[in-house]
């Protein structure tokens, strides 16, 4: 199985890495301090980040307390910011695809994806993988896109708006319909994978995770003050974010 490798795409890559410079967006204000809510203590843990993508992540492990942390990706793009900008000691990056996890050596306490499994065609492989690297006890947590986002593709206009062009409620259609999605996000043919909400969490108890928690982040009155435009979460949550344990 061929994995996607879109984040070595010149015109994406760029794109992206645009996006996540910007002071203010979506992960920054929701998916990064709720994956960090779930996290478990890392003191003198060994972890494994699927989707390392830049790095940063990985630093902040370290800063915690991890005793070792290997970050892998598919992207050598990725991977050569992660070396110049967030290397340490205690940080190892690998080029693997997530679905090869299996060849990364050794066990592990924690094992964190950030924003990664809606690229992952073969979840219910990959999940099975992770619980066979985890040690007795140890915890997951992962974030992907919110399954009422991965279902969206170009068949509809993602929202309804009122006269005054304010979105009013999202459209869904093919739900129940898994697989591969196509879009346009800085590139024609962008790929994702959907997943049913039943599905993500029915793979993980049938691996034999326990699920302590999972967030559709959304914002407080504060935040919402400060940024209305975000007010869309209350119609689609933009993530889903897990936490589980062996």
């Amino acid at each position: 199985m061929a994995q996607q490798n879109i984040f070595d795409n010149e015109v994406f890559f760029d794109g992206y890495k645009k996006l996540r410079d910007q002071e203010v967006n979506a992960n920054i204000l929701f998916e990064i301090p709720a994956l960090s809510s779930l996290l478990p203590d890392l003191e003198g843990k060994e972890i494994l980040d699927l989707g390392c993508g830049f790095g940063e992540h990985c630093v902040d492990y370290v800063k915690r307390g991890a005793k070792r942390v290997v970050g892998i990706d598919l992207s050598e793009k990725m991977l050569e910011v992660a070396r110049k900008e967030n290397a340490d000691p205690k940080i190892e990056y690998l080029r693997l695809p997530i679905e090869e996890l299996d060849k990364v050596s050794g066990t592990f306490d924690v094992v964190i994806s950030s924003l990664a499994f809606h690229y992952v065609e073969d979840y219910a492989g990959v999940v099975k993988k992770i619980y066979e690297k985890m040690n007795a006890g140890a915890v997951f947590v992962f974030s992907q896109e919110h399954p009422f986002t991965t279902t969206y593709s170009n068949k509809l206009p993602r929202w309804t708006r009122d006269e005054n062009g304010k979105k009013i409620y999202i459209n869904l259609a093919d739900y129940g319909v898994e697989g591969e999605r196509t879009s346009t996000w800085f590139v024609d043919n962008f790929i994702v994978y959907h997943r049913m909400f039943s599905t993500i969490v029915n793979e993980l108890a049938q691996n034999g995770f326990v699920i302590e928690k999972m967030i559709e982040p959304t914002p407080d009155e504060e935040l919402l003050a400060k940024y209305p435009e975000y007010y869309d979460l209350f119609h689609k949550p933009d993530f889903l974010l897990v936490r589980a344990r062996k």
